[in-house]
């Protein structure tokens, strides 16, 4: 057989499908309407039903992100304002996304240069420093990272530090100040060239993260140290609490202990086992604060501990592949919504290892599930998910994810270490973390 695509190939081809009454029929249907509109099946979208046997108490209005990655950060903030939400008796509420937007960016800034000082002795065009200059500055995060921020920074109300143009839509952001950190990357690796010290290169670096603290500053705003908040709860009681810090707001009023709470992966590749925990490398934001730590568990333990979980009334932040097979406008996440294979007369069967390990799947966006839908015998049937788009899309902002769906494309959860075997607990606490590279699929959702 020959190398190349033959015209005569072309020409058979061509022909084929001329004659084929069927694709020209989808053809025409699909040049002016969305393909996932037409394969959508219809005995699967008669089902959607936004109703659930398990739903938690203290649910608010969904958050909107806009234009920016922060999906780690909003499905945090909206997990610690149940918790605030329920001790003020409160019927909305939002923290600053704003706020831990400007601290995760000064720190990633940080951790992007300490990255570069420590392999400063590989070549340019190696892949380690190839992949970190073409991630200097992303908006994403993973739960170690949010964990670190709060422990050093604390929380804001929105009142106090409110969205900015750049943090609602930040790709300008990111480019610019991108732009100057790997220039400076150029910087530090010339001067250790030309001999300077790593002492050195740390006193050059600390002037380039007072550049990006002021440019930050000029994009978002500089975060307030100290406030008064107050509000008034559903009972039209006023509340005022003066004198605040971030984090003295955090442990007054949210009062959660993120050091007893544990992040579980389902990632069945090849190259890793179950019941053993992970870490990425080059991948964080906190230089002094933890690592990522993940216990790799099947999917079944993830949903047997989200389900104690929301039946002891407490939401679970996730991290999933948003974009397979979900309706964006139904929100609904479910792998029977699309007849694919009978749309394109092509099967397409990858599984969940395949996906990952080929480049089809990764982690791409966090939410929080605050229901469950269990069937007679306790199996779960739909999960209910706050997402952080707007109101707009499902039940106000709040989709539909099938237990089949969850199989297939959900890959982490966070839960109180009371919601896991005491087996599962020991592991997570004393097992040595792997590596894994820092381009490895478990790391995508911090891109």
């Amino acid at each position: 057989m020959s190398k190349e695509i033959s015209l005569n190939k072309i020409s058979d081809l061509t022909k084929k499908l001329s004659n084929d009454k069927h694709i020209k029929i989808l053809r025409n249907a699909m040049i002016r309407t969305d393909s996932n509109e037409l394969s959508m099946n219809w005995d699967e979208y008669r089902k959607i039903d936004h109703s659930f046997s398990n739903v938690i108490t203290g649910e608010m209005p969904a958050t909107n992100q806009k234009s920016s990655g922060r999906c780690w950060g909003f499905a945090g903030l909206n997990l610690f304002r149940v918790y605030l939400g329920r001790k003020h008796n409160l019927k909305n509420f939002e923290f600053s996304q704003s706020y831990f937007m400007f601290w995760d960016k000064l720190e990633k800034a940080n951790y992007f240069l300490e990255s570069i000082i420590d392999t400063i002795s590989e070549k340019s065009d190696s892949r380690i420093v190839m992949h970190l200059l073409s991630y200097p500055l992303e908006d994403g995060g993973q739960w170690d990272m949010w964990v670190n921020l709060i422990n050093k920074y604390g929380v804001l109300p929105q009142t106090e530090m409110s969205e900015s143009f750049s943090t609602s839509q930040s790709a300008q952001m990111n480019k610019m100040i991108s732009n100057k950190l790997r220039e400076y990357a150029s910087e530090l690796r010339n001067f250790h060239k030309n001999g300077e010290s790593l002492e050195k290169l740390r006193e050059l670096k600390d002037k380039m993260i007072g550049e990006v603290f002021k440019m930050l500053s000029m994009h978002i705003g500089t975060p307030p140290q100290t406030f008064d908040w107050q509000v008034r709860n559903k009972d039209k009681k006023f509340l005022r609490f003066e004198n605040l810090t971030p984090q003295s707001f955090f442990k007054e009023h949210v009062a959660l202990n993120l050091e007893d709470y544990v992040c579980l992966i389902n990632c069945p590749m090849k190259d890793k086992e179950y019941n053993k925990v992970y870490t990425v490398e080059h991948l964080g934001n906190v230089i002094e604060g933890r690592n990522i730590r993940y216990l790799n568990v099947t999917s079944k333990e993830m949903k047997d501990a989200s389900i104690k979980s929301i039946k002891d009334d407490n939401p679970v932040w996730f991290g999933c592949d948003v974009g397979k097979y979900f309706h964006r406008n139904l929100g609904v996440m479910d792998t029977n919504l699309f007849d694919y294979n009978s749309f394109y007369d092509s099967e397409f069967k990858m599984n969940k290892a395949q996906r990952l390990e080929y480049g089809q799947s990764m982690m791409t966006h966090a939410m929080l599930f605050t229901g469950v839908d269990l069937d007679k015998k306790g199996n779960p049937v739909k999960w209910r998910v706050e997402n952080s788009w707007g109101k707009k899309g499902g039940n106000k902002g709040y989709h539909i994810m099938t237990d089949d769906w969850f199989d297939e494309y959900n890959y982490e959860v966070v839960v109180h270490k009371d919601f896991i075997s005491k087996e599962l607990n020991d592991l997570f606490d004393n097992e040595e973390a792997i590596p894994l590279k820092p381009w490895d699929p478990m790391g995508a959702l911090a891109k």
